[in-house]
């Protein structure tokens, strides 16, 4: 199931690629996937377990946060970092995210961490100079690799977070209110009777190998709600009643192998045989980073 979600969530950020060809922005595309997403598991929610949506005044501070720092701004910054950046670069340094958590509780938190979170650092650093080829001037662009840094630092606030709230409220509800809070900051952010509504009408090229071809803008944004996002985190969240947590978050780096892969298959995007060692040696550092970390007691069960 982990995998499963893991190659949905892959094949979804070409599809967004291709969707951000067409010239919507990234904003208006992070828009449409929270506000797609909120009201696909509200409806969800209200037919299954309507029980799991009442709020409480304590903790809307808290989804706001969640929903605005953590939820929003991962989905923004990667959609703007795959706008400028290869797929499987822009994932594999939002995927840095766990390295950040780990040392956030080891100097911030004073938790546990075990020793081997300075290889996974020296493992991920060699392993983005590798993957950024900084021998090269200009391989990559600057705006999109600060992006996807920013997309690391809201994914990992979007962890934090998230072990927070799981321990009050079910995953799925918490999530909900994520995509919810998400899409209401976005809606004021960017008003809905400005959304440029004849680009959803139109045909857009699928670029790449399948550039011959094209498809409506409607029918890929309904698949990066449903296919993109709704299913894959069904299947993730319901993965975690048969495996724990840090098992599953390792097996979820499966993302940027698939995302490479995929964007070669389908955009042509070609990776030099050193970017492709550097994504190795970052994958590497990621799962060291993952496992550095002493479970917590919510982990352990």
């Amino acid at each position: 199931m982990v995998l499963g979600a893991a190659t949905l969530f892959a094949i979804n950020g070409t599809v967004a690629k291709v969707i951000l060809a067409s010239g919507i922005s990234a904003l208006r595309l992070t828009e449409v996937r929270l506000t797609g997403a909120a009201l696909g598991l509200l409806a969800i929610l209200a037919l299954t377990r309507p029980s799991t949506l009442r709020l409480r005044r304590a903790e809307l501070l808290f989804l706001v946060a969640f929903g605005v720092g953590g939820v929003a701004l991962v989905q923004w910054l990667y959609f703007f970092a795959i706008h400028r950046l290869p797929i499987g670069i822009a994932l594999l340094i939002q995927y840095l995210a766990p390295l950040i958590v780990a040392l956030w509780a080891r100097y911030v938190m004073h938790r546990p961490v075990r020793r081997r979170i300075w290889l996974a650092l020296g493992l991920a650093l060699i392993g983005l100079v590798l993957v950024a080829e900084i021998w090269q001037r200009g391989t990559l662009n600057a705006l999109g690799v600060a992006a996807a840094l920013g997309a690391a630092a809201a994914f990992a606030l979007y962890i934090l977070l998230a072990e927070r709230g799981v321990i009050r409220r079910d995953p799925v509800s918490l999530s909900c209110y994520g995509f919810v809070f998400g899409a209401l900051f976005f809606a004021v952010v960017q008003p809905w009777w400005d959304f440029p509504a004849h680009i959803v009408g139109e045909h857009v090229s699928l670029l790449g190998h399948l550039s011959s071809h094209t498809a409506p803008v409607w029918l890929l944004m309904t698949w990066m709600v449903v296919m993109g996002t709704i299913v894959p985190f069904g299947l993730f969240v319901g993965a975690l009643a048969h495996i724990p947590a840090p098992r599953a978050s390792v097996i979820a780096m499966f993302e940027p192998v698939v995302a490479i892969v995929v964007a070669w298959a389908w955009l042509g995007e070609d990776l030099a045989a050193a970017q492709l060692v550097g994504a190795g040696v970052i994958l590497a550092g990621i799962v060291l980073a993952q496992t550095a970390r002493e479970p917590t007691s919510s982990e352990q069960a």
